[in-house]
């Protein structure tokens, strides 16, 4: 059944923030001898390659399996203590239009997720930095303090953001038909498809042809303070998409 509140769910890589978290969390690992200089040179070339072309499945899969493994027998306190060091380092990267636009829809009286395949322990702390209501990400089996190696949930990525998703507005009586999702990627289809109001954002050359067609909001942050809003595959122009989408989800808000 569906709830009568609304919330906004937001993808953390190349949406909230400019890069890649698993990148950032990679260069703390290294600094603390966690991680070889060989790994974090290729994890150079693979984030830069995310950072103008997105995923893809394949390489998100590879990171899954190497995160999974180079967490195992490891203490979650370590594992703690570099998602404290990580935090400040990805806040640093957010996004201006990103901030404005989760300060909206808290005006608007509407939830704020971040979801992300990123592990759960560093997205749930970045999401209390950012003041948003919670951090949904990946969430590793834990035995005695101590990672097996082993997911204790479904990889929080394409259809296992969703189903995150799905759980949490159930949870907390969301109607998804009023909610928002913001993503760049097509791998994040499942979660845009899930809501009633998908936002394309800095999207990857498959996301920006499915949203072109179906008529969903394309927006693009740009570096600079002139440009938020760029395009829209709106008629109305982009102007337009902006007022409307944040007078609907005040009103809606409000409406809780």
């Amino acid at each position: 059944m569906s709830g009568t509140r609304a919330a906004a769910f937001f993808d953390l890589d190349r949406t909230i923030i400019g890069g890649s978290s698993v990148f950032t969390f990679g260069w703390v690992a290294y600094r603390r001898g966690l991680v070889p200089t060989t790994q974090l040179l290729k994890d150079a070339g693979s984030a830069l390659t995310f950072k103008f072309s997105g995923a893809s499945d394949d390489k998100t899969d590879s990171v899954k399996t190497r995160i999974l493994e180079a967490i195992r027998d490891v203490p979650v306190s370590m594992f703690t203590d570099l998602a404290d060091e990580v935090t400040p380092k990805l806040f640093s990267n957010v996004r201006r239009e990103a901030r404005g636009l989760v300060d909206l829809h808290t005006d608007a009286g509407r939830d704020t997720y971040i979801v992300s395949a990123s592990p759960v322990e560093i997205v749930s702390q970045f999401a209390d930095v950012m003041e948003m209501t919670g951090g949904i990400g990946t969430v590793s089996e834990i035995v005695d303090g101590v990672y097996t190696g082993k997911l204790a949930a479904p990889f929080c990525y394409g259809e296992g953001k969703a189903e995150a998703i799905r759980k949490v507005a159930e949870e907390q009586g969301y109607d998804l038909s009023r909610s928002y999702a913001y993503t760049d990627s097509a791998s994040d289809l499942p979660m845009l498809e899930l809501v009633g109001h998908p936002v394309a954002v800095n999207p990857d050359h498959a996301l920006e042809a499915i949203a072109y067609h179906r008529g969903w909001p394309i927006v693009e942050f740009s570096r600079t303070r002139k440009r938020v809003i760029k395009r829209t595959t709106a008629a109305s122009g982009a102007v337009v998409l902006a007022a409307t989408t944040y007078a609907l989800g005040r009103r809606h808000g409000k409406n809780r």
